[in-house]
């Protein structure tokens, strides 16, 4: 079965696939194959239709997010016609019309946010240099005051950096370029960090401006551990994508059109950046119910 996932992403490779993409589409085929394996079923094919309708079902049975669900079941569904291209099924199982898991119209897509007081209580924490260190404190503010992606935070090069304009420039998915405009507190922490603790490190030649102690280049995991570990005492269950939900939702509020909040973001259409933040959070919800 392991086999068969290589199989599988080598054939996405040559499909033209992203190395992202490979990557997710691979990692939710192994899962299904451990669930199999679990289950100890007696399937003579690596996919079926009464596989996947039961493995759907424990997706939902545990409480899986229904955004997460259908992605696996979209990841299925291209396992799906891969097997079907190498004959080892002779039918399409999944239909994503039928088998994605509907959401009520007007619930997708609940944003989760800070709100104005968390950011600020947020901030007010990031000042304490006996527990944030300068890198950890700049890696905070460019998750919240550019928006960016926990992947092309790690990527940020010194040459992706102009100090002069306040620009930064970042390759999203697919490749595509963006330039986000920094702000002044952003820039001086970026001077103060490149001048004290990088230049210190033993990484001070790299490429990348975020360095660790391990690497030239620090890892996406070891982001989302310091923050997992920061936020009992911040208050806040803190995670990258919070900060880019917030980023988006916060330039909104505050009157900054779609377009302009499309192309910051990095979203391919005003369509995306819409079906991503123009839904209000749950907090803003209960409280147009308060109101009642």
């Amino acid at each position: 079965m392991n086999d068969l996932a290589k199989t599988f992403g080598q054939w996405l490779f040559e499909e033209g696939r992203s190395p992202k993409t490979i990557e997710s589409y691979v990692g939710d085929i192994k899962g299904f194959q451990i669930y199999l394996g679990e289950k100890a079923t007696n399937e003579q094919t690596p996919l079926s239709r009464f596989s996947f309708a039961h493995y759907k079902q424990h997706l939902i049975d545990n409480h899986f997010a229904i955004s997460t669900i259908n992605k696996k079941i979209n990841s299925l569904k291209v396992y799906n016609d891969f097997l079907q291209n190498k004959g080892l099924v002779d039918s399409n199982y999944i239909q994503l019309k039928r088998d994605r898991v509907q959401i009520a119209v007007g619930s997708e897509h609940v944003v989760t946010a800070m709100s104005e007081e968390e950011v600020e209580r947020l901030l007010f924490y990031l000042e304490d240099r006996t527990r944030v260190s300068i890198r950890n404190k700049l890696i905070t503010y460019l998750l919240l005051y550019t928006g960016v992606r926990i992947s092309e935070l790690v990527s940020i090069r010194l040459e992706n950096i102009d100090l002069l304009t306040a620009t930064l420039t970042v390759r999203g998915k697919g490749g595509k370029v963006r330039e986000i405009s920094l702000r002044q507190d952003v820039i001086q922490l970026i001077k103060e960090y490149q001048l004290g603790e990088r230049k210190q490190s033993r990484f001070c030649k790299s490429e990348y401006l975020l360095v660790s102690q391990r690497a030239e280049k620090v890892h996406r995991d070891a982001i989302r551990s310091w923050l997992a570990n920061k936020s009992d005492d911040v208050g806040i269950k803190l995670h990258p994508h919070l900060f880019r939900h917030t980023f988006a939702t916060r330039l909104l509020r505050k009157g900054v059109d779609i377009t302009t909040v499309s192309k910051l973001t990095g979203h391919s259409t005003v369509s995306m950046t819409a079906k991503f933040y123009i839904q209000t959070t749950r907090e803003e919800k209960q409280n147009a119910v308060d109101r009642l």
